[in-house]
């Protein structure tokens, strides 16, 4: 499997290397791209024009080590994302688009500060736009193997989209990884999620708002969003706790102690996953069936716990009421893969290896903290990988 670190050191060589050298090579990516792209009907003349002119961008390359879910700790994050002007323009974004949300609502069952909040975070409603050439991305990290081969394939899918729904050239722009429109989605979400909810026989996610909502209700549809029942809640947690308790029904929950911080019941049903994000210093969360549709999203927790947090607030919800710990510090990505390889060689079940911490890793976390007599909250630190003799790769 080409490894993310793998990858990055191949780009960082190529896109050093002699502009002949690198020109030769990148034309023998085109040409090798082109019987795929001829496969899944793309014409000759849809490829020549998405990729004339088109060079490697070492910009994006250097993007890809500047992800900010990773780079900073989750209480800054969520307050950065979270703030009173992103509420205030939601609530005007509310106001303004209201017969579409009671549309959207109505069709997919997902309530509109949940859409809300997504397009807050992913382009602060439409204010930030794409500026990136979509297929230039797209190309540079098909061409440096980087997730190989996702990004050569969502590639394809761009050129497909240009050709089929006939837009122009100069309106195939995206984020630096070839997320489109305002609702950010990737070529093959568009594909797959988009709709022409305002009738005018397009999918424009780039300045169709009802598209852009419609599409975005659709995407958390297919995905089984629950109306109804929030993403999670801050919880507090009883003197005494055990912390190797992770996963309980509502009314379980409830018995051991756990209480919501804003004085609701929990759900009359269903299960949820105790969290600590930041640790047990910090807020503790319990989440609900939704949290991983927000996840699929954006793979982050930071990300999905500050849609959800955006999501509250909108609707009048209160700030997080826990203070986030001042010494929390995020692993890096590259820490995060190697504990990853060491609970995997530690005989643990490791669902993948991109240095995402989920819920089971969580629990494998727990159990190791516990051999170490640590308080197992699940929060991975550089304590732990101290302790488990984890040295991450420069």
């Amino acid at each position: 499997m080409f490894s993310r670190f793998a990858a990055l050191m191949v780009a960082l060589a190529l896109l050093g290397a002699p502009a002949q050298a690198q020109e030769q090579s990148f034309a023998a990516f085109q040409a090798e791209l082109w019987p795929d792209a001829q496969a899944k009907g793309i014409t000759r003349a849809t490829f020549d024009l998405a990729l004339s002119g088109v060079t490697p961008d070492p910009r994006v390359i250097a993007a890809t080590k500047r992800q900010p879910e990773y780079g900073k700790p989750v209480g800054a994050y969520v307050n950065d994302i979270v703030s009173q002007g992103r509420i205030t323009r939601g609530l005007a974004k509310a106001k303004e688009w209201s017969q579409i949300f009671d549309a959207v609502e109505k069709k997919f069952q997902v309530e509109r500060w949940v859409l809300l909040a997504l397009w807050g975070m992913e382009t602060d409603y439409g204010v930030a736009k794409d500026k990136w050439d979509v297929f230039r991305s797209l190309a540079t990290l098909g061409y440096v193997k980087y997730r190989h081969p996702y990004f050569r394939n969502e590639l394809l899918v761009a050129m497909r989209i240009m050709q089929d729904n006939r837009f122009g050239r100069d309106q195939m722009v995206s984020s630096w990884a070839g997320a489109m429109g305002q609702s950010q989605f990737m070529p093959s979400n568009v594909v797959d999620y988009a709709i022409d909810f305002s009738g005018d026989g397009k999918r424009d996610l780039w300045n169709n708002v009802p598209d852009m909502l419609g599409s975005t209700g659709n995407y958390l549809h297919k995905w089984k969003w629950k109306h109804g029942l929030p993403w999670g809640f801050e919880v507090s947690v009883p003197t005494g706790f055990d912390y190797m308790k992770s996963h309980a029904g509502y009314a379980e929950w409830a018995k051991l102690g756990v209480r919501r911080v804003d004085g609701k019941p929990f759900p009359k049903t269903g299960e949820g996953i105790i969290f600590f994000p930041s640790g047990a210093k910090g807020p503790a969360f319990i989440v609900t069936e939704n949290y991983p549709v927000l996840m699929e999203y954006n793979n982050s927790d930071a990300y999905a716990i500050s849609v959800g947090h955006l999501a509250d607030r909108l609707q009048g919800g209160a700030p997080i009421k826990a203070t986030w710990p001042a010494d929390d510090r995020p692993l890096s990505r590259d820490a995060r893969v190697a504990l990853q390889k060491r609970l995997a060689a530690l005989g643990y079940k490791v669902n993948e290896f991109e240095g995402h911490v989920d819920f089971d890793l969580r629990d494998n976390i727990r159990a190791e903290q516990k051999k170490f007599g640590m308080l197992p909250d699940g929060n991975p630190t550089t304590v732990l990988l101290e302790k488990l003799g984890v040295t991450p790769a420069k």
